[in-house]
């Protein structure tokens, strides 16, 4: 009878479960959760600055995930604000859909109370109300932005957001 080394097969045992050990390294793998908690950028980049002349204080940052064309004529994009920046007060022709990504936001129509928004909120600002929007003084804060029927036109700004309106 003919020997058989087990050498080999004991190779391929030691090598799977080593495989096994790091695919379920619960470690490693709540660490890679918290990378991609703390950092709200690792989906898109920060993207462009945008222009100053459109905010009342701060710094923004724009990353376009999709322009109006002639079957989707819409606007979605990745909106960076640093802390404490602001929009002017300003409004949507055909409305605007915001979603907080991370951080906490500010959201303000005319005539109504400040807003303060937290990952997961939805603010919809109807076409025509004129409304602002920010990053709380705590730190920045990530939103999507959607402009839906850009046939109807892109935003119409208006006068700067005051800091008695940012801090009420």
């Amino acid at each position: 009878m003919k020997s058989v080394s087990m050498k080999p097969l004991i190779g391929l045992i030691v090598a799977l479960f080593a495989i096994a050990l790091v695919a379920c390294n619960p470690t490693a793998n709540q660490e890679q959760q918290a990378t991609e908690a703390a950092d709200p950028t690792w989906i898109f980049p920060k993207g462009d600055t945008i222009d100053r002349a459109h905010f009342s204080a701060g710094e923004a940052w724009v990353h376009w995930i999709m322009r109006p064309d002639s079957i989707y004529n819409t606007q979605l994009a990745s909106v960076t604000y640093g802390q404490g920046a602001r929009t002017k007060w300003h409004y949507h022709p055909a409305g605007q859909i915001l979603i907080v990504v991370s951080g906490t936001a500010y959201y303000q129509e005319e005539g109504k109370p400040k807003q303060v928004l937290s990952k997961g909120d939805v603010a919809k600002c109807l076409p025509g109300v004129h409304h602002w929007h920010g990053a709380s003084p705590e730190g920045e804060v990530k939103l999507m932005a959607i402009n839906p029927h850009m046939e109807k036109g892109g935003v119409v700004w208006l006068e700067k957001t005051t800091d008695e309106e940012y801090n009420n």
